[in-house]
């Protein structure tokens, strides 16, 4: 065939125009988004520390003492005069001021967040074990503990400069030191309002549930980026991906994995490049979000010969840690959401409401998703040639894993029931593809058939087929506008008979057939 070029070293029978088309397909590029490249999990961990901050404002404050010091040594001098306010009668009362203001400082350190942990641990049994670390990685946290601890380092070191020898010109006391400690005091006690006012705000559950919402925004708009018109093409053939997937099967060399964790970032970027240096194609075994064993298959290589050059590149482009985190893994946000809205819906808690606002944000955030062009995981390098095959999260999953477990743990419960078919309806009003309204489509008969099952109140009952038959008008009609002639059928679940249908599966993604299942995927 005329153009053809393998896809990595020797291989044979893959042209790069099909190379470079598998990886243009639904939105992505022949050369890796320059989005990848930057690696900001290194910034989150940094944002996850309580000494970050804080170390930045001491040495702030170790900054402004040094230009104080200077402007009272040249004041004691007589290089230079302060304003009339700026005197204190004695190094005596200096002292003493100094001392009230350090003292008063580190007890309130102390104590107000040793209140707020405490609170936060009880608030944690409800909202997940998850609330701790929420709490560390918020900015306003941070700046508060900072400004309080500058304080009181200021005022030690001030503290310090006071000198009672006789000198040419008397005891030496740091004038402006001294008012500058006085005005920090002034500014933590109003730290110390914002700090009460924002902790008691952002325990509440809608602000924590709203919380969770703003980052999975987020990570949506990071990793599935909005793509510009006319942008994506028509997904080519999948002989080219299918063969490549073939000889890592059956000639590539597996990679075990040397430490165990969540898996919490992967070197995309750094992979191509390293691929393409040893004329191989590697296939990941896991995504981040995934739990990871050591000497289970990190990866697989091909060809053989190439597995020495890339298989501790491979290890140090996999990052992992003892918890997951957003950066790569938007789903991770939906299980915070859905682990709240089980919590609420057991018997423990029993708190209806807390599930079902739960719900109406993980419908705002699978409509975003449901606007996106999700990657297919297929990267090549410059040339057009694939190097890198990975597990990306799919729109059945996402769907899935914020449903599954609400429907589940909710199946008896009416009200939940009705928010969940209102959430499929609204979020299929925001689908660009029939493939997503099918999954929606999945979803909705699972809950109307459970429903059925469970011998709910025969009013109830009404009230759940009335609002799924609203979410198939949404569904058909989007189907048809999208031009696969959908009709508005009678749905079978819906006969009066009350016969039970089968419930047809969606189809896996491309992908997924070729690479196989993805674990811990409910």
């Amino acid at each position: 065939m005329p153009g053809d070029q393998q896809v990595a070293g020797t291989q044979p029978a893959v042209t790069r125009a099909a190379s470079v088309a598998l990886a243009r397909r639904r939105g992505g590029r022949h050369i890796l988004p320059e989005r990848l490249r930057k690696a900001s999990w290194q910034r989150e961990e940094l944002r996850t520390t309580l000494w970050l901050v804080p170390s930045m404002l001491v040495v702030a404050s170790l900054g402004l003492f040094a230009i104080t010091y200077g402007l009272d040594v040249a004041a004691y001098h007589h290089d230079l005069s302060y304003p009339f306010w700026i005197r204190t009668p004695s190094a005596d009362a200096a002292r003493q001021v100094l001392i009230a203001i350090a003292a008063a400082v580190i007890t309130v350190v102390g104590v107000v967040f040793s209140i707020t942990i405490l609170a936060l641990t009880l608030a944690s049994q409800q909202f997940g074990p998850r609330m701790m670390r929420n709490f560390v990685r918020d900015v306003g946290n941070q700046v508060t503990l900072g400004v309080w601890v500058a304080t009181f380092v200021y005022s030690v070191l001030a503290l310090g400069s006071i000198s009672t020898s006789s000198g040419p010109f008397g005891d030496f006391v740091p004038n402006l030191s001294i008012t500058v400690a006085e005005a920090l005091l002034f500014l933590d006690v109003a730290v110390l309002i914002y700090f009460i006012h924002h902790i008691a705000k952002s325990i509440q559950l809608p602000e924590v549930i709203a919380g969770i919402a703003r980052d999975l925004f987020s990570a949506v708009d990071s990793e599935f980026p909005l793509q510009a018109s006319g942008s994506v093409e028509a997904p080519p053939a999948h002989g080219d991906l299918a063969q490549t997937v073939r000889l890592l099967d059956a000639q590539g060399v597996t990679m075990p994995a040397l430490e165990s964790g969540y898996l919490q970032f992967v070197a995309f970027s750094q992979l191509v490049e390293i691929a393409e240096d040893a004329g191989a194609v590697i296939r990941l075994a896991h995504r981040p979000g995934h739990f990871v064993v050591a000497g289970r298959p990190l990866g697989t290589i091909w060809p053989a010969a190439a597995a020495p050059r890339v298989e501790s590149a491979l290890a140090r482009s996999h990052v992992t840690g003892p918890h997951r985190t957003l950066i790569q893994d938007p789903v991770f946000a939906i299980d915070q959401l859905v682990e709240i809205a089980i919590r609420a819906l057991s018997a423990a808690v029993n708190d209806t409401f807390t599930a079902l606002t739960c719900i109406d944000w993980l419908s705002a955030g699978l409509s975003r998703i449901s606007g996106r062009v999700l990657s297919e995981g297929v990267y090549c390098d410059r040339a057009g040639v694939i190097r890198l095959i990975e597990l990306a999260p799919s729109y059945e999953r996402m769907v899935n894993r914020a449903f599954d477990k609400i429907r589940q743990a909710g199946g008896r419960m009416p009200a939940v029931i009705i928010r969940m078919l209102d959430a499929l309806a609204h979020v299929a009003e925001y689908t660009v593809e029939p493939a997503q309204r099918a999954v929606l489509r999945r979803q909705a008969e699972m809950i109307l058939g459970g429903a059925e099952e469970a011998g709910l109140e025969p009013n109830d009952l009404d009230d759940i087929r009335r609002r799924f038959s609203g979410f198939l008008e949404v569904a058909d009609r989007d189907s048809a506008s999208g031009g696969n002639g959908a009709g508005a059928a009678r749905h079978p679940l819906l006969d009066s008979d009350g016969g039970k249908a089968a419930i047809p599966a969606s189809g896996p993604a491309p992908l997924d057939t070729l690479a196989g299942g993805l674990p811990g995927d409910r």
